[in-house]
């Protein structure tokens, strides 16, 4: 308990110090304070999550150089307090070339809510797809040169070494299902990836707006974000009997190319996205495979749709998820089919905002569905009443079925 009180006395005394610098240095800084409350609809009615968030943004530009840091408090009940850097960065401009170096986030792509070419960035999957994505994505140390020339950009980035996406705590409610036949023993060692210059990482991009179409082509050479569960068995020779199983999480390299395109057709904005991941592993339940897994080349993309009709805001997706060369005993589907639908209007001289949003899952008849209501009390004074209604008994979105919950955000802006 003393360990906490000294860290938030050194906290408020950090941010009192830096706000007089900043105001004696003329630097801009905006941020937000936020209350989280979620309550789960099942069971005993316990919390799903408490929060109390202090989010700040510091940023300066003089001349043909510019910086900006992102610093964040995460504080819960009973639990030692969080903080952390979310953009740490600084920018360089030259008459045709922008670098910035530093921990940043990076968004390629045009899809809602998924993640195809939008890959740089790792995620923080803890409370699986819930946070607002500005807090899903996690920043990395990297270099990020844009070359502009005309109405066209080539863009570079080098990660000098690797992010891996956060994943629920083994206890937390968002921790994924499991399917395995016993309890089984999980070994880290090999999840790291040394920090050197030959595991590093590149991407390139092209993107080019005309009077048609905004269209971007993009290629990488990464990391796997999300580990692959390397598995071996124990069996009891006499009884040939499964007794045990130990689960080693590993990432691999991948090969990525792809791109993503939007135009307008009449009132409608049609966008497009797709990437070729080569290398990828999958689990396998194909008994002659050594630790259960396949490696595959697969294909993820989407089509959809914007519309605005009676001033509601709509759009469609439709994502599909390949994979190539497939084996039967593939524990993922050959096609995996998701939709995503946003319904959102505005009240009250746009101070009052529903919104729906639904992700759809077509293979198990799954879904998250995510309804909310935003209401601007006062300037920089938001209320936010929403609800997260998972649908069925498996799949990527089934499994949390029993996590039906309602939260509330209050949140005031500066």
């Amino acid at each position: 308990m003393i360990k906490l009180y000294f860290k938030i006395s050194w906290v408020v005394f950090a941010l009192f110090i830096f706000i007089n610098v900043a105001q004696a240095q003329s630097l801009n800084w905006s941020g937000y304070a936020r209350n989280y409350t979620g309550m789960l609809l099942t069971g005993n009615k316990k919390y799903a999550i408490l929060q109390n968030t202090f989010n700040l943004n510091i940023e300066q530009s003089k001349d043909k150089v510019a910086f900006k840091v992102n610093p964040y408090i995460y504080q819960y009940p009973n639990q030692e307090m969080e903080i952390g850097l979310r953009e740490a960065y600084m920018d360089i401009y030259f008459n045709s070339v922008d670098l910035r170096i530093g921990k940043q986030q990076i968004i390629w792509g045009k899809a809602d809510g998924v993640f195809i070419t939008d890959i740089i960035s790792p995620k923080d999957l803890s409370e699986f797809l819930l946070r607002d994505f500005d807090e899903i994505r996690i920043g990395i140390t990297s270099l990020k040169a844009d070359y502009f020339l005309g109405d066209n950009t080539f863009e570079f980035v080098w990660a000098p070494y690797f992010t891996s996406t956060q994943m629920p705590d083994e206890n937390s409610i968002w921790f994924p299902q499991l399917d395995f036949p016993v309890s089984p023993v999980f070994d880290y060692s090999q999840k790291e990836v040394a920090a050197t210059l030959e595991n590093s990482e590149v991407f390139a991009k092209f993107s080019a707006i005309t009077s048609a179409i905004d269209f971007e082509i993009m290629a990488g050479y990464m990391w796997d974000d999300d580990p692959t569960m390397h598995i071996s068995k124990t069996i009891n020779p006499q009884t040939h009997q499964l007794t045990g199983l130990t689960v080693t999480p590993r990432h691999h390299r991948l090969g990525l190319a792809g791109g993503s395109f939007s135009s307008t057709l009449g009132g409608f904005v049609l966008r497009g996205e797709g990437a070729y991941y080569n290398g990828k592993y999958f689990n396998s339940e194909d008994s002659t495979l050594t630790d259960g897994t396949v490696k595959k080349n697969y294909l993820h993309y989407l089509l959809g749709v914007d519309y605005t009709l009676w001033n509601i805001r709509l759009s469609f997706q439709f994502i599909q998820q390949a994979i190539l060369d497939y084996e039967n005993l593939i524990k993922n589907d050959e096609f995996e089919n998701t939709m995503t639908v946003l319904a959102s209007k505005d009240f009250l001289r746009e101070t009052l905002r529903l919104e729906l949003f639904s992700y759809i899952g077509l293979n198990n008849s799954d879904a998250l569905i995510r309804p909310k209501i935003t209401y601007d009390l006062a300037d920089g004074f938001e209320l936010l009443l929403g609800a997260n209604i998972f649908l069925g008994s498996e799949g990527r979105f089934g499994q949390y079925d029993d996590n039906d919950m309602v939260y509330t955000k209050i949140k005031y802006s500066f």
